[in-house]
């Protein structure tokens, strides 16, 4: 099972990247997907969770009206189109999925890292002022 992350760059403040996240080895197709993020010396932390159909999402308050999560079952990918990017948006992007397919959106704990089972190799985003 394998993650692949791709899309990120260098772009200035007030710009726009998408991220896409393709998976392979199996169907993530009835699994929560998220983005998180790392900044150096920071830890990871949360960005944006989606439930299976899309139908919820999720988002940490510093990114919303920004950045918008969705996905493609059908072609088993994993968006995150980040818009209005700011300096602090800077860092090494990761994509991740719960492994279960039965666990439902509201029964997960979305937000934290010890929800997903697999994780992307990380893209870097960075922002320059």
């Amino acid at each position: 099972v394998q993650l692949q992350a791709s899309g990120g760059g260098l772009v200035q403040a007030g710009g726009s990247l998408r991220l896409s996240c393709a998976a392979s080895g199996r169907t993530f197709s009835t699994n929560v997907m998220g983005w998180f993020r790392q900044a150096p010396g920071k830890e990871r932390e949360f960005v944006a969770a989606i439930s299976w159909s899309g139908g919820m999402t999720n988002y940490r308050d510093s990114v919303k009206g920004r950045f918008t999560i969705s996905r493609d079952n059908a072609k088993n990918t994993l968006y995150l189109e980040m818009n209005f990017l700011k300096p602090e948006d800077t860092a090494v992007y990761y994509c991740a999925a719960d492994k279960n397919p039965r666990r439902t959106y509201i029964e997960a704990n979305y937000y934290s890292r010890g929800l997903y089972d697999y994780w992307g190799q990380g893209t870097q985003v960075t922002v320059s002022s």
